[in-house]
């Protein structure tokens, strides 16, 4: 059996401590890593670079945004990949997992995989009370309303490239992750969860490290949801 064409997309906002150890771990079976460099003032791009990945730079700042822009890179290219992975830039999953999360696609099992941060393979302190609570609260609306298996909104994900198309992900900042799982949902996409394990980051957080980011991404996530409950 042919091995697919697999792309990893990952975007980073001053990661230069962490994305060279994320690229280095990743699995020889992805064909090419994309890191999008959100506006970082550090090094991370230039980490990147020498670490072998493909970078480009998306300056608006926004999670989806950053996102969007490795699927316009993505689009432009002549041959297009049959599997894309959405993967931090912090070094708080473990890339060689990446095996395990393409395992149902590969196996025709699935079109949708994300890595579920089970509470069993967490480190301590590798999730904050927000995120934690986040993720209960989202999880809980999607199996109450779209009758969903989800548990967890992790960022460690794959989808095949046909089905993640017709999403037409339009988030351009904390609500992308939710976004997707809505509109998978929504169209009946075959999906399964993988459990990954989970570590502190390495840095502070852009999101759930700071009140205001942990706010804004709460009421993304909801609004998306009653968006799609209606």
């Amino acid at each position: 059996m042919n091995t697919p064409l697999i792309k990893v997309i990952i975007p980073a906002v001053n990661e230069e401590e962490s994305i060279s150890k994320v690229i280095a771990e990743i699995p020889k079976i992805v064909s090419e890593i994309i890191v999008v460099d959100n506006g970082s003032t550090d090094a991370t791009a230039i980490n990147a670079s020498k670490a072998g990945a493909t970078v480009i730079i998306e300056n608006t700042k926004g999670y989806g945004n950053a996102c969007l822009k490795g699927l316009d890179y993505l689009s432009q290219q002549a041959v297009k990949p049959e599997i894309v992975v959405f993967l931090d830039g912090d070094y708080s999953d473990y890339p060689a997992e990446m095996l395990q999360i393409l395992a149902p696609i590969l196996n025709k099992k699935a079109d949708f995989v994300v890595g579920a941060r089970v509470k069993e393979y967490r480190e301590k302190g590798s999730m904050t009370f927000p995120q934690r609570f986040g993720n209960w609260l989202a999880t809980f609306l999607m199996r109450t309303m779209f009758n969903s298996t989800f548990t967890d909104l992790g960022p460690f994900r794959a989808i095949t490239y046909n089905k993640l198309l017709p999403l037409k992900m339009q988030d351009k900042t904390y609500g992308w992750t939710v976004e997707m799982q809505l509109k998978v949902l929504k169209q009946n996409i075959s999906y399964v969860e993988v459990p990954v394990h989970y570590k502190k980051r390495i840095g502070t957080s852009k999101v759930s490290g700071t009140i205001k980011g942990a706010i804004f991404a709460g009421v993304k996530i909801l609004s998306w949801i009653f968006k799609y409950s209606f």
